[in-house]
């Protein structure tokens, strides 16, 4: 089935169901025998273009329809926790999976950069030296990264890094527009940024340290991240190649998705933070903490300095208060 073809064909019969449910106190008797035999024939349609499992855009779109066209037939919406479930369950693994392939070409990038800084900064004295005096070097390393994550408190730290992560996701993301090359850009900050971080922690024999810190509540986080980035080239390629679609609409559709893949990420990046806050300073070993989301909580100090997300705390800020 050509879904662009059947949608061209049967759009007239979905915007004039819109505008019934739209005016339903307002309906004669024939107007609403018409929104009932509307409704019966886009529940079909919808069941046309689940089965061909091509276009899920198309596919929520008529779902939507037709809920709001059942709201108006029976009288009775959709409760509130089954649109809640469907969101977590259904349209954003959809959506998701729609941008796998950007998904794992932006986290497969920003590895390798991230690694390839780790692995430079690691082995090079004079690189170091270039970054940081020795002495801030000394006392990031041994002090300040993993005094990080212990002294705030939990839920005030949870708050600071969850809103952070959510401007990070949402540049990366909304920057997406300007064909991608500002979402490139935040992607190699921060890859940059654990680069360098981690390869100060390994150069002075702090890696197994640096990983057990990171990896509880880095691997939500980072994969949060890399989503959004990957949804924002997407929507960037978009504006290069709409493909057989017009532009405009091919961006309309795109926008929608991204929509739902920002609404997901909030409670996901959500997550990372309480995660962040109340297991990673925990003194379980770190697969103990990977698995036990209720151990770690505590009183914590905010340190003086400022420290950025995610290769707390930054080379860039310490360097600032030299």
């Amino acid at each position: 089935m050509d879904l662009a073809v059947y949608a061209a064909a049967h759009e007239a019969e979905w915007r004039r169901l819109d505008d019934l449910v739209k005016r339903r106190r307002r309906l004669s008797g024939a107007e609403i025998d018409e929104l009932v035999a509307l409704y019966q024939q886009t529940t079909t349609h919808l069941s046309a273009v689940q089965s061909a499992g091509q276009d899920p855009i198309l596919v929520a779109a008529l779902s939507s329809r037709v809920a709001r066209a059942r709201a108006a037939v029976v009288g009775a919406s959709t409760p509130g926790w089954s649109m809640v479930t469907r969101f977590a369950l259904v349209s954003f693994p959809a959506m998701a999976y729609r941008a796998r392939w950007w998904w794992l070409g932006t986290a497969a990038g920003s590895l390798v950069v991230a690694f390839v800084i780790g692995w430079w900064v690691a082995r090079s004295a004079q690189v170091q030296a270039a970054l940081l005096p020795p002495s801030q070097v000394s006392r990031l390393v041994h002090h300040q990264f993993q005094h990080y994550y212990s002294q705030y408190a939990a839920t005030s730290f949870a708050a600071q890094v969850w809103t952070h992560n959510v401007w990070v996701a949402a540049e990366s993301l909304i920057f997406g527009i300007l064909l991608g090359l500002p979402t490139l850009w935040v992607l190699f900050a921060n890859a940059s940024n654990v680069g360098t971080v981690g390869g100060l922690m390994i150069a002075h024999g702090k890696g197994v340290l640096f990983f057990a810190l990171i990896l509880p509540h880095g691997l939500l986080e980072l994969s949060a991240v890399f989503l959004a980035a990957a949804t924002g080239l997407r929507l960037g390629w978009t504006v290069i190649d709409p493909g057989p679609r017009p532009r405009a609409r091919a961006l309309a559709e795109e926008g929608r998705a991204s929509i739902t893949i920002a609404l997901g990420l909030i409670v996901v990046l959500l997550t990372s933070g309480l995660i962040e806050a109340f297991v990673t300073p925990s003194p379980l070993a770190t697969w103990a903490r990977r698995a036990d989301p209720g151990h770690g909580r505590g009183a914590r100090r905010r340190p003086r300095g400022r420290l950025t997300h995610p290769g707390r705390p930054s080379t860039a800020c310490v360097l600032s208060r030299a």
